[in-house]
């Protein structure tokens, strides 16, 4: 949540900075604002909304300056309008600074600091944190960075920062806790920062990762400091960006969301490349390799996520508890610390995030880990907090994903967790041979299938616009289906703004049935296999009430074809790996009416990808 983009060097800072606050709107759209230095000064502008108003606003203005931060809100603090959006400037106006998290005894420090005479005139806790440290420097002296890591020991919270000074107009100051923040080396003393590498790519694949508690200061004359939080000096570790600039635009699709649906095929594919082999019949995640045998002893596996991950979650425990007969619990990961759990050393936490950031489930990663568990992650995102932190893990391989409702990183996720599932399953017996080549084959033939599913676009366009105008929806599925029923819900919702909602389909008839009638769309899974036909009997409870009945079904069905309003075929699959197709129709269904809604497809509103705060 927010996007933070900073450059020092030789180069024009705003061009720079502008580009990359685009590439981090996914991050947070509510308001931007720019802060740039050069030898006259410091310029600071901002404005409520998209980027494009920041662009429009700043056409007339002072854009020179060899270094700049920049920042993309999504509000937490104060409503998004011009004075809340960052940079935040002290009063005195020597020092800005760009943030994202939370200040959480803001309140405190803001009323120390008005007791000491100063006048805010923001409601965020960001410029709490800028005026105390320009309090600090004023006070004492010091130089920028001491000032900021004394100010940094009186916080509690979680924060990225990036700070600059026109007393110290040759460096810029970043650090971070519980936020992530990535700063890019260039030629000659360049430095880029960002959130996340997607601003950073176009200039250098150099970068380093910051952990938490590390203030790095970054000056175009003398090059990169790192300091602990005890102010001991670090030799940065390098690495390199696997991240390529064309997966960073929309390829001709008219949204990333759209493009990134279509992406599947390949997205599947590159998650299994290399992890399987249907013809000699073997599953390799080398990620996980060393504790497969702690996995397969483990009292139990909790699998903690939030949102779509924790639907590709309920997925993943049908599927290790049928293939591989092991005990998996599945947790909000926002609630899993709450609750004071029961966790040992016996128990495999697995943590499934796209961004690899989200606050929540670094969370309970944490309180997991103090209790002794072992911590694995499945996340997309190279070099992210979750990666670092876990004891070992397996990446997703699905690329970049800039629409914040995800697609690709819940199918990636899913075939993942088919695959720990299956390599688990074979190792402790509990497959039979037959049905272990039979799922590794259709396994590889999954991104084939995806794509017949996307032939079919234009048909499923057709159903969207029967229901555009709905205001309420239901989504049914049982088993493995039921989370792709949560899951379709939650992409209508998403984008759509149509309330909808995911049931199990018996559970219909204690409660959601009362919705029921003519002006109500039921979307259900109904694809052959042993639940197949009570779905049916689900089906002819909603017809009963003149229900509006659209079934995704599996290719040749025609009792459900004769019932239902409208049918989508499927092809055939084993039943394990059905949430793989079944949800590709909820996709396309959800991003057509979103669009004849006229609703910002890639960024609907309240909305952010990658959930840095709690």
């Amino acid at each position: 949540m927010c996007g933070i983009v900073a450059y020092i060097g030789n180069k024009e800072a705003y061009s720079i900075i502008v580009k990359g606050l685009k590439r981090l709107e996914y991050r947070g759209y509510d308001s931007s604002g720019i802060a740039l230095l050069n030898t006259e000064g410091l310029n600071t502008y901002k404005k409520q909304g998209k980027v494009a108003n920041l662009e429009a606003f700043t056409e007339d203005k002072d854009r020179s300056g060899y270094a700049g931060i920049g920042h993309t809100r999504w509000a937490t603090h104060g409503p998004p309008n011009d004075t809340n959006a960052h940079p935040h400037t002290s009063e005195d106006g020597n020092i800005t600074l760009v943030h994202n998290g939370i200040i959480e005894n803001y309140d405190s420090i803001r009323k120390e600091l008005e007791g000491k005479g100063y006048t805010f005139k923001s409601d965020t806790d960001t410029e709490v944190l800028c005026y105390l440290i320009s309090d600090i420097k004023t006070k004492t002296g010091v130089k920028l960075g001491k000032a900021i890591h004394l100010a940094l020991q009186q916080v509690v919270g979680a924060y990225a920062i990036v700070v600059m000074s026109k007393d110290e107009p040759n460096k810029i100051i970043v650090a971070r806790k519980s936020s992530p923040l990535v700063v890019g080396i260039g030629k000659d003393n360049d430095f880029y920062v960002a959130s996340d590498a997607t601003p950073i790519v176009e200039y250098t694949k150099q970068v380093v990762y910051l952990n938490d508690d590390e203030i790095a200061i970054l000056n175009r004359d003398k090059g990169m400091k790192l300091f602990n939080i005890d102010e001991v000096q670090k030799e940065p570790y390098v690495e390199e960006l696997e991240l390529h600039l064309e997966e960073l635009e929309k390829g001709g699709y008219e949204h990333f969301m759209l493009k990134e649906i279509h992406e599947q095929p390949r997205s599947i594919k590159d998650c299994f490349r290399g992890r399987l082999n249907a013809e000699e019949a073997w599953v390799s995640l080398g990620g996980i390799k060393e504790y497969e045998q702690k996995m397969i002893k483990a009292n139990r596996i909790i699998m903690i996520a939030c949102g779509t991950s924790w639907h590709a979650g309920l997925v993943g425990e049908y599927l290790f508890e049928d293939l591989a007969r092991i005990n998996v619990e599945v947790e909000y990961a926002s609630e899993f610390r709450y609750r004071n759990p029961i966790i040992n050393e016996n128990d495999i936490v697995i943590a499934i995030s796209q961004s690899g950031e989200t606050a929540d489930t670094m969370a309970a990663l944490e309180l997991a880990k103090s209790k002794g568990a072992t911590i694995l992650g499945v996340c997309n995102v190279v070099g992210s907090s979750i990666s670092r932190i876990t004891d070992a893990g397996s990446y997703t391989h699905a690329g970049p994903e800039i629409g914040v409702a995800s697609t690709k990183a819940f199918t990636a996720q899913v075939t993942v967790l088919t695959l720990m599932a299956l390599s688990l399953a074979k190792l402790k017996g509990t497959i039979c041979e037959t049905k272990f080549r039979t799922m590794l084959s259709e396994l590889e033939a999954i991104p084939q299938k995806v794509q017949q599913i996307l032939d079919k676009n234009d048909e499923i366009k057709l159903i969207a616009e029967q229901y555009q105008g709905a205001s309420n929806a239901l989504y049914l599925g049982r088993g493995s289906s039921f989370p792709v029923a949560l899951e379709g819900a939650l992409k209508l919702k998403e984008i759509s703004y149509i309330h909808a909602e995911g049931y199990p389909a018996a559970e219909m008839k204690h409660g959601p049935i009362a919705l029921i009638d003519e002006e109500m769309p039921v979307f259900v899974i109904a694809t052959s296999g042993p639940s197949y036909e009570k779905v049916v009997s689900n089906i002819q409870e909603v017809k009963a009430r003149k229900g509006k009945l659209i079934a995704v079904v599996t290719e040749g069905d025609q009792q459900v074809h004769d019932i239902a309003d409208h049918t989508i075929d499927i092809p055939d699959t084993d039943e394990h790996l059905v949430p793989l197709l079944a949800t590709i129709p909820f996709q396309l269904l959800s991003y057509h009416i979103a669009v004849m809604r006229n609703c910002n497809v890639d960024q609907p509103r309240n909305l952010a990808k990658s959930v840095t705060v709690e």
